[in-house]
């Protein structure tokens, strides 16, 4: 394990601190400006997060707008233990306290880290984590397969779009930064009478990006163009009924040329290749509010998405050194779509249950998802093809019990019964079909001065697959001697993860504070992880089930306004994880070794300074620990500190805002490979990485009408 740094022992002091802070504020009342209230959205209802009896953070827009957050990928960081890995033009694969994707290639994947926006199922698609006009950010870690089912083992991140609101709710905002980048968007609301009202938001981001191909002569061959457009309804039909109604489109043409055989920030490549998403969505919800006992709640949603993403994979251009080199490109066309209904009732008014006021919540849910790939690929004879359907099915139910005025009990379990088809060009077949169930159990204890303290377990699953890759190359003369191998890893099994948790909230707003911390301690249980063979320079990469594995830690965070000019912030994660039992093809033992992407420690800290009537400054700083990239090499990204700044003059209804992101300029790893592709040096195997952004500058103008 890496030794903290200053950084990160000065934040853990300053969390330390907090608890002090508290108890103080109950003695001595201060004159300053009353911290706000967090709802959270997620759950099954909407509660204050002080009353979560969980691992969440809420990211507040304030928050992303002060970063000039494009997307996830920028922010989130400030949230403890949730990493991400890129191998594509943005990281849009998750990690959530080390559990998580990290990329995608020919067969299909079950994700461990769900996303979902406005309520509709966007896992496995991180490139739609677009942030203009996003309310706030909730990332529930551990398991939430109660409410999101076999998608949400590891977690899920919860976008909710700025609420419809009234007409006085519009903004417009434009920025321009370095590397040839801008972002122009408007969002606004209108009422159209006393029952109906609408918000639209559009919002474009273009940049060349951060990469200089010198074959080519270019610097705009892992540019950004990104178009994003959000349309949310609300319609009052009478006392009983209410309806909401969303819309999405998201338009991503992004390049795709980041890996660099000299390992830097210039590529080779004559081919460069493409990340593109071309989605809609839309999702209807019906709430009926007649009854007198209860709450029903009805809702449909739909999505379409393609997708293309290939590269060079040779990452070079023909003549780099005759004799040596290879030429090849690789192309995965992904079309993608998807039905998902839900039926709930929620209690109005609480039963008796042996005696005491309990809360309920009923539910079943049905999901239909198909999946449809081409792949065109430079070695194979003709396009490789393969479909997969999912159906799932599911019943849930929750219960919350008010044992006394300062005890709460609350339970609840999910039954989902999946059936997977999976057919390809090859003439592969495999029909995964299985049922799971997980659940959560939680104790709620409101101290008598401040504060709650909470305990829970949690348990987990997503589905098992088929390795169709590995399958399908059993036969390929270049991989003769792994056919006997190729063929054991036909098929993977489900995996489940169950996670325990205590821990405290409190929240004083009369005193303009909040702190929350939990420590957790996962189980794994056949854990599916990523492995690959390689024989002269073919890899074929299939997923593997390991024993098993463990995962524990600790999250904090406080948030702090100690007068109306200063506000001070921190959160601090801290991981620790392990393999068991698991041996990989070459012969090598990975069991007590840490998970791959799994930093021992993540470190966020900032302050905002109203040093003038018009004016602010906001510093951050984001840490990171070192982390293996992968299970099957030892290559580690570095450990890293970024720090981030942004000035902003406030008059009337206007913020001008200067920023910088990465100010020192770090460079810093988001995803990394162990092998040889570079034909000057006959494939001498080497670590290469992609790059995260470097020092961004940016000026923006916001207005709100």
């Amino acid at each position: 394990m890496n030794k903290l740094t200053p950084l990160a022992i000065l934040v853990a002091t300053t969390l330390s601190l907090s608890l002090p802070v508290a108890a103080f504020a109950e003695a001595e009342e201060e004159q300053t400006q009353p911290i706000e209230r967090i709802v959270v959205h997620g759950h099954f209802r909407a509660q204050g997060i002080e009353d979560v009896p969980a691992s969440v953070s809420v990211l507040q827009q304030e928050d992303i707008q002060q970063r000039n957050a494009e997307h996830l990928e920028h922010a989130l960081a400030m949230a403890p233990n949730v990493n991400l890995a890129s191998g594509a033009s943005r990281g849009r694969f998750f990690q959530i306290r080390g559990v998580g994707e990290r990329s995608q290639f020919v067969d299909p994947i079950n994700p461990s880290v769900g996303l979902v926006i406005d309520g509709i199922n966007y896992s496995s698609l991180g490139a739609a984590g677009t942030l203009f006009d996003i309310s706030q950010v909730e990332v529930f870690r551990g398991p939430q397969t109660t409410r999101f089912g076999a998608d949400g083992m590891a977690g899920v991140i919860y976008l909710g779009s700025t609420p419809v609101g009234d007409d006085r709710n519009g903004m417009a905002e434009l920025s321009v930064a370095n590397y040839n980048s801008y972002g122009a968007g408007v969002a606004a609301s209108h009422r159209f009478s006393h029952d109906m009202a609408a918000r639209v938001s559009l919002y474009q981001y273009a940049s060349d990006g951060f990469i200089k191909n010198t074959f080519l002569g270019r610097d705009d061959t892992q540019s950004q163009n990104e178009l994003t457009i959000r349309m949310n309804g609300e319609w009052h039909i009478n006392d009983n009924w209410h309806a909401d109604l969303t819309y999405h489109r998201f338009d991503i043409d992004n390049g795709y040329d980041a890996w660099s055989l000299d390992r830097d920030r210039t590529t080779l490549s004559d081919t460069p290749g493409r990340d593109t998403l071309d989605s809609h969505a839309a999702r209807a919800q019906l709430t009926f509010h007649g009854a007198t006992h209860y709450t029903a709640e009805m809702s449909l949603s739909g999505l379409t998405a393609d997708s293309i993403y290939d590269f060079d994979e040779d990452w070079a251009y023909e003549g780099i050194r005759p004799g040596w080199e290879y030429n090849s490109f690789d192309q995965y066309l992904r079309d993608r779509s998807q039905w998902e209904a839900e039926f709930r009732l929620l209690s109005k008014t609480p039963w008796m249950l042996l005696g005491n006021s309990t809360d309920w919540i009923v539910g079943a849910y049905w999901q239909q998802r198909e999946q449809d790939l081409t792949r065109n690929y430079t070695y194979l004879s003709a396009p490789f093809t393969s479909r997969y359907d999912t159906k799932n099915q599911a019943f849930y139910g929750e219960l919350g019990q008010r044992v006394s005025e300062r005890l709460k009990v609350t339970a609840g379990l999910r039954y989902e019964q999946y059936k997977n088809d999976y057919v390809d060009s090859r003439t592969i077949t495999a029909k995964p079909n299985k049922g799971a169930w997980g659940g959560r159990a939680s104790v709620e204890y409101t101290l008598p001065t401040t504060g709650v303290v909470f305990t829970s377990v949690a348990h987990g699953f997503k589905a098992g697959g088929v390795n169709g890759e590995a399958l399908g190359r059993m036969e390929d003369e270049k991989l003769d001697q792994f056919r006997d191998f190729l063929e054991s890893k036909a098929v993977f099994a489900p995996e489940t993860l169950t996670t325990y948790e205590l821990g405290y909230r409190t929240y004083l707003p009369a005193h303009s504070l909040r702190f929350e911390a939990t420590a957790f301690y996962s189980w794994r249980d056949d854990m599916q992880v990523n492995a690959y063979v390689e024989q002269d320079a073919v890899f074929v990469t299939y997923l593997d089930n390991a024993s098993s594995g463990r995962n524990w830690g600790l999250e904090a965070s406080v948030d702090y306004i100690p007068s109306d000019q200063l506000r001070v912030f921190a959160s601090v994660g801290w991981l620790g994880s392990e393999y068991r039992n698991l041996e990989l093809e070459d012969g090598t033992n990975l069991t007590g070794r840490e998970q791959a992407h799994a930093p021992n420690y993540q470190v966020h800290t900032g302050i905002e300074w109203h040093f003038a009537p018009a004016f602010n400054l906001r510093v951050e700083v984001d840490a990171k620990d070192a982390f293996y990239f992968s299970n099957s090499h030892d290559e580690r990204a570095a450990a890293h500190e970024l720090v981030h700044a942004r000035l902003n003059y406030m008059w009337n209804d206007w913020e001008l805002s200067l920023y910088v992101r990465n100010l020192f300029d770090e460079d810093y790893a988001t995803r990394g490979f162990f092998f040889g592709n570079d034909p000057r040096d006959e494939y001498t195997a080497k670590n290469y990485v992609q790059y995260g952004e470097p020092r961004r500058i940016g000026f923006s103008a916001r207005v709100r009408f």
